[in-house]
């Protein structure tokens, strides 16, 4: 399992501080002993979204790379998915993602995927912190003149990324849709754009610039009343929101109303069955779905499969059930058929389509699934040990309780920040509310 470096979603820190250019160096130099090994010149294929510490860390990386005799291939600043969608393009024992999703600029991160575009297994994972942990290897053994490799830029990438998506649907398939897109400041400003134009959409983008140091503020999936504003000021029937990287996406309705990724899966099922798309009637989320995402999928005769939240565990469980649409809450959305990690334009057109297909409006569409009111609350803490503290487990068992049937409750610590997450759900906001605040003070004076 991850080690003291890899959290649910790669290494991810402030940048320059534990997140070093040396680690990136000795990532470079990782990725290619242990992912590389069998290439007699193991290529790595990098992208990254637009914080100002992703330059620096590029450059890092790619001196490892180099120096470990692989090719380091840049395709610059460029959405996560398309990494692990165009490894087989180019030839790449592996990709390497410099981005720190959601999080705020100063944060950046380091995500790998494997050469067939997943997520690393344990055993690649742990081989490689090895390295990363272990004792610094000798610069007098390293190779030395022809043995070295070089830096590759790659001007096309992300145009090979806009077509494959654009291929999905195909030319024309939006014709007509009016659509308003907020980029966040980050690696999605022309991949998204661009493919709904080409798609027959009318666009209205914005955030679609960025400075180094505005991705996420105040924008994107993360801040949804930015979008929701300019839905309901104009005539749109949608509305779509990236993260930083755009591996994610939320939406809103014609009204400006919030489609979140629970409701996203529920409408993505009904068309891919609708279109013939859903070979095995499965859907996998997570503990996080909303309780009425699997009643909507029931209705539809779809079976729901519940994991630990982190997209790579619903992938894992896709691979495993053969299902082919899986995701989170938070908007990562997993179209196996097309792609093998979340992707937040795949997600946004397939939404687009999916309203084109019915010939209703978004609102309409997103009445498939009933929410059931849900709280979060995040508490910053020092200790992550949940099951360790008898107060809390006491807490969150006495809540559980009380609720029975009438709801949930669950309690879970971040994989990528020093928070404790606590959810509860139930049929009254207001006793979900008060459950949350009261499970919230418990766990902020026990490990806060």
């Amino acid at each position: 399992m991850a080690g003291k470096l890899f959290g649910t979603d790669g290494i991810r820190a402030v940048a320059n501080t534990v997140l070093t250019p040396e680690m990136a160096f000795r990532l470079g130099r990782a990725v290619v002993e242990v992912l590389g090994s069998g290439s007699q010149r193991p290529r790595v294929l990098i992208g990254r979204d637009t914080r100002r510490s992703g330059e620096m860390l590029e450059a890092a990386l790619a001196a490892g790379i180099t120096s470990a005799g692989g090719d380091a291939l840049s395709a610059g600043v460029i959405p996560t998915p398309a990494i692990a969608l165009l490894l087989r393009d180019y030839d790449a024992s592996c990709g390497v993602v410099i981005s720190a999703s959601h999080n705020p600029p100063e944060y950046n991160g380091l995500k790998v995927f494997s050469a067939d575009g997943y997520k690393l297994d344990d055993a690649d994972q742990d081989a490689i912190e090895a390295l990363l942990t272990g004792p610094v290897d000798d610069p007098t053994a390293r190779l030395t003149g022809a043995a070295l490799g070089r830096t590759v830029t790659l001007p096309d990438a992300t145009e090979r990324y806009i077509r494959y998506m654009v291929d999905v649907l195909g030319r024309g398939a939006l014709n007509g849709l009016k659509v308003a897109i907020d980029c966040g400041h980050g690696a999605a400003h022309t991949a998204t754009p661009v493919a709904f134009h080409r798609l027959g959409a009318q666009v209205k983008a914005i955030n679609a610039d960025y400075n180094g140091d505005d991705i996420n503020v105040g924008v994107g999936s993360t801040h949804m009343d930015v979008i929701a504003d300019l839905v309901k000021s104009g005539d749109f029937d949608l509305g779509i929101a990236h993260d930083g990287d755009a591996d994610r996406m939320l939406a809103t309705d014609e009204n400006g109303e919030i489609i979140d990724g629970d409701c996203l899966l529920a409408i993505a099922a009904k068309y891919l069955q609708d279109t013939d798309r859903l070979p095995v009637p499965v859907v996998v989320g997570t503990v996080m779905s909303n309780m009425g995402l699997p009643r909507a999928l029931a209705d539809l005769g779809i079976r729901f499969e519940a994991t630990a939240v982190g997209d790579r565990y619903v992938l894992e469980r896709m691979r495993e059930t053969g299902a082919v649409l899986g995701g989170e809450q938070s908007g990562h959305v997993i179209y196996l058929q097309y792609n093998t990690t979340g992707d937040g334009l795949l997600s946004a057109l397939m939404l687009a389509a999916a309203v084109k297909h019915a010939g209703k409006p978004a609102s309409e569409l997103a009445r498939i699934m009933t929410r059931y009111p849900q709280v979060t609350e995040n508490v910053t803490v020092t200790s992550k040990a949940l099951d360790d503290n008898a107060a809390v487990t006491a807490a969150i068992q006495a809540a559980a309780d009380a609720l029975a049937d009438d709801g949930r409750v669950l309690v879970r610590a971040s994989g990528t920040e020093p928070l404790v997450r606590v959810m509860v759900e139930a049929a009254d906001t207001d006793r979900a509310a008060r459950i949350a605040s009261d499970l919230a003070a418990v766990v902020q004076e026990h490990l806060g």
